[in-house]
């Protein structure tokens, strides 16, 4: 099978789920210049789901588990089935910390995937069949299909499992992205990079004397002149810096910064209380919510691994 069926079977199976729940996926650069984020979440919900009178509950089962988040089963196969693929993309080895990343992934997608249920939103066999059929004929046969699951340790059953969570938790992740506004209170900012304490200083010290801000960004920023553009709350990778800037007036600058860049000293150019969002910053926001919202389930969940 090529690569590229491979993967075309893959991000179906996915359903995107990992847009938003990846870690450490904010971007860590200014809103002015474009991210290498994928397209941003999409609502997947058809007509052939259907609104189940009573929420499925977990039943007893003598299949070999890997984990149990509330009330979704997460099989032995079905984690071995997404070790190989996490390994054929990664072509090595997992550590074992990537291992358990894996793991732990299949616990947020359960934990959506009942979130989903909870709220009305299944996806039944009709929805399943109508995926499937699509990925034949992407790829160009059943026979196709049936050399993949082959490959990832995947059989028809496990796969339609699977296939079915990762539907419900995409549509929960849609769901939860929704919620975040399109519009917030915004800064546009520029900043002094520099990468000694003491080069630092002496720059805060010229500012102190009067110099212009301008002028010494683009001294050590030629290119963008430190511009930062305009960011939300919750968007910067450093939250001290963010704070900083968002307590500043216009015009004013803030003390030295250090973040594992380096020293930072900014300066707050505009304040807009409800300006509308960029697609990268309402990507981070979404993301952030997503993963605000799975810390806090996993608090409240029944969670169970039986792995070794």
């Amino acid at each position: 099978m090529s690569k590229r069926t491979s993967s075309f079977i893959t991000a179906m199976l996915s359903g995107g789920l990992l847009l938003l729940t990846l870690a450490g996926c904010r971007p860590n650069r200014p809103p002015s210049t474009p991210t290498p984020h994928l397209p941003g979440p999409t609502p997947i919900v058809s007509a052939t789901a259907t609104l189940p009178d009573v929420i499925p509950t977990p039943t007893a089962t003598s299949i070999a588990l890997a984990a149990r988040a509330g009330g979704y089963e997460i099989s032995l196969a079905e984690y071995e089935a997404e070790l190989a693929m996490a390994q054929a993309a990664r072509g090595t080895e997992l550590a074992p910390e990537e291992a358990d990343k894996v793991l732990q992934d299949l616990i947020d997608q359960a934990l959506l995937a009942e979130a989903a249920a909870e709220q009305g939103f299944t996806a039944d066999d009709a929805l399943l069949d109508e995926r499937i059929a699509r990925m034949i004929e992407q790829i160009g046969s059943e026979q196709a299909l049936q050399t993949w699951y082959t490959g990832f340790k995947y059989n028809a059953e496990t796969f339609r499992q699977a296939l079915r969570r990762s539907i419900q938790a995409a549509w929960m992740r849609d769901r939860i992205a929704s919620q975040v506004p399109e519009t917030a209170e915004q800064v546009h900012a520029r900043q002094i990079l520099l990468y000694e304490r003491e080069q630092a200083e002496e720059v805060y010290q010229l500012l102190r004397s009067g110099n212009s801000f301008r002028n010494l960004a683009l001294k050590y920023d030629p290119v963008t002149g430190g511009d930062l553009g305009w960011f939300p709350r919750g968007y910067l990778p450093h939250p001290q810096i963010e704070a900083a800037v968002f307590d500043l007036e216009p015009e004013a600058y803030s003390a030295i910064i250090e973040t594992p860049a380096g020293f930072h000293i900014l300066q707050l150019l505009e304040r807009d209380p409800a300006r509308p969002l960029a697609p990268d910053a309402l990507l981070a926001l979404q993301t952030q919510a997503v993963a605000d919202w799975l810390a806090q389930k996993r608090q409240s969940a029944d969670i169970e691994v039986f792995l070794p």
